[in-house]
């Protein structure tokens, strides 16, 4: 299984990247302010300090499997108007009807069962309440690690996929957020960029991630040099800085009033 522990090595390989799609995100919600919100799958809070930032929340509540995860949460400036809670997405630590929005941002595809976790999303959520989620297209090339990706499984290796990549693809938002009854269903894509000052930084942050560090883990050096240059090639980067673009599937809906 993939898990994220390093809640500072994931604020530098994907926690930047959440935040540039957060953004856009909450744009396009564009909910009311004062809402009480829950983020599932917060992660090292990441999006959770940007809903405190952009949406004046009354309460935010966020929830992790990561201990490592929300010991960084815990350390950002937003962390004094969230409660954070060590709990699983199947099983959300909340009682019915307790808050006005329900959001899961870049995990939906690491939750084991996404129906069951969309379940309990809609149980804690009020009539009326709002569900969205965003998460990379995974199986459309839209994935920040995909020119890594790409290029290990060009030389025949297998890194490891979260168990439920197919929830990635808007067909399946949509077919998941239908069948839990919610309605005013929309999606959209999130195009966004980032520029690293040098390939050097590229490759020693996004080494970092779980989906790569354990697939390199077992390369000798050469292989890993060979992975190096391969990707390198891929992002036409020589010399100087590299921008290039992620792209995301983001859905929304309301559970009937």
């Amino acid at each position: 299984m993939i898990r994220f522990e390093d809640g500072a090595g994931y604020e530098r390989m994907m926690g930047i990247w959440s935040r540039l799609v957060g953004e856009v995100f909450v744009d396009w919600l564009a909910p009311p302010l004062g809402l009480r919100w829950i983020d599932v799958g917060c992660g090292n809070g990441a999006f959770t300090e940007l809903l405190v930032e952009r949406c004046a929340p009354v309460e935010v509540q966020g929830i992790d499997p990561s201990e490592g995860q929300l010991a960084f949460a815990r350390t950002r400036p937003a962390a004094c108007r969230v409660t954070f809670h060590l709990a699983d997405a199947m099983a959300l630590p909340c009682p019915a009807d307790s808050f006005d929005a329900a959001v899961m941002a870049l995990a939906i595809v690491f939750v084991p069962d996404p129906v069951k976790g969309l379940e309990e999303m809609v149980r804690v959520v009020r009539p009326g309440g709002l569900i969205a989620s965003y998460m990379w297209d995974m199986t459309g090339g839209g994935f920040p690690l995909d020119p890594i990706l790409v290029e290990m499984r060009a030389m025949g290796l297998t890194p490891p996929r979260p168990p439920q990549v197919e929830v990635s693809r808007v067909a399946r938002l949509r077919d998941l957020w239908m069948a839990a009854g919610l309605e005013d269903v929309e999606t959209r894509e999130v195009t966004v960029q980032r520029t690293f000052a040098s390939f050097d930084e590229f490759w020693l942050i996004n080494l970092a991630a779980p989906t790569v560090a354990a697939a390199v883990a077992d390369l000798a050096s050469g292989e890993i040099e060979t992975l190096k240059d391969r990707v390198r090639t891929r992002l036409s980067a020589e010399s100087g800085s590299i921008t290039y673009c992620a792209r995301a599937n983001a859905i929304k809906g309301h559970l009937p009033k």
